[in-house]
């Protein structure tokens, strides 16, 4: 096989897992030869301001999708929560890996959980949509701003300069950080992002690596966060729209079933709401798709 040319961001995350997914791919097939192109993002880049301010998570793939559209690239490894709902003409998602936890973390040298932060606490995080559930269960507390790489957001905790920190748990764990969890936030009652936890491998269409990256799709993953995605899609979410969904899968001796779940707020945090889908675990990538459309409508009502 001819060697394949793999794009990744530049962070300590991203370069740890796109390198676990190429060992896995390469595991499947000795003759799997990747090399490795580092691209810096425009999110990458801009560090000083939330960004819901400067144009959203795509910010964090744009470059990378130029790799892959004009040929540097045959094959991408993003974080699926920096993916926007739509993807440019001629690109596709050849891949959704086993997920890692979906679920948000706070992260306290002095605090074992939200409800044990002391009044007044700060608490830092740059996302619309932790921000406001955390106010709508502790409206006490003081939300800081904060961008960087998981150690450059660690080390706001370490230093003393906030009392906790909220991060994705599998950041951490990817990257041999799980014990720095103090607290695993509860997905039903702190809704995750879409996407999270999850990787998605995109690809050109017709790309002649697509089927060797399909190997490593999980089916139940893929099922989960296409009904997710198809909330966004559905919700016309942005970074500027505090949105999660969180899929959920209970094993059940007459056959598995889908809880799937979400919330949403105005920009300003006003108007919380939540909504639910029950139902059959989706037989299909079209009904995931129709299950996250239903979601999605039932938090746009008024």
């Amino acid at each position: 096989m001819a060697s394949f040319t793999f794009a990744t961001r530049k962070s300590p995350l991203a370069l740890a897992q796109s390198r676990a997914f190429v060992r896995a791919i390469a595991a499947l097939d000795a003759s799997f030869e990747p090399v490795e192109l580092q691209v810096v993002t425009t999110g990458d880049r801009i560090q000083d301001r939330p960004l819901y301010e400067v144009g959203g998570k795509g910010l964090f793939v744009k470059e990378i999708e130029e790799a892959l559209l004009d040929g540097r690239a045959d094959f991408a490894v993003h974080s699926l929560k920096d993916l926007p709902a739509a993807l440019p003409p001629g690109l596709i998602l050849a891949c959704f890996p086993l997920r890692e936890a979906p679920t948000d973390a706070l992260v306290s040298k002095k605090y074992a959980s939200l409800e044990s932060l002391r009044r007044g606490a700060s608490l830092g995080t740059s996302s619309l949509r932790r921000a406001h559930q955390v106010l709508g269960i502790r409206p006490d507390l003081r939300i800081e701003p904060l961008r960087g790489n998981v150690d450059t957001r660690l080390r706001r905790v370490d230093d003393g300069h906030l009392d906790a920190i909220i991060l994705a748990e599998a950041g951490l764990r990817r990257l041999g950080l799980g014990h720095r969890v103090s607290e695993r936030l509860d997905p039903r009652r702190f809704v995750p992002a879409i996407g999270q936890g999850a990787l998605a491998i995109e690809t050109r269409e017709g790309s002649p690596i697509a089927a060797l990256l399909g190997r490593l799709d999980d089916t139940c993953t893929r099922r989960a966060v296409l009904c997710e995605r198809a909330v966004q899609a559905a919700f016309g979410g942005d970074c500027r729209t505090p949105l999660g969904a969180h899929s959920c899968r209970e094993r059940r001796a007459d056959g598995d079933r889908l809880t799937l779940l979400g919330w949403a707020a105005e920009e300003d945090g006003s108007r919380p709401r939540r909504a639910e889908v029950d139902s059959h675990w989706p037989r299909s990538d079209d009904e995931a798709d129709s299950l996250g459309r239903e979601l999605a409508h039932s938090l746009m009502r008024p």
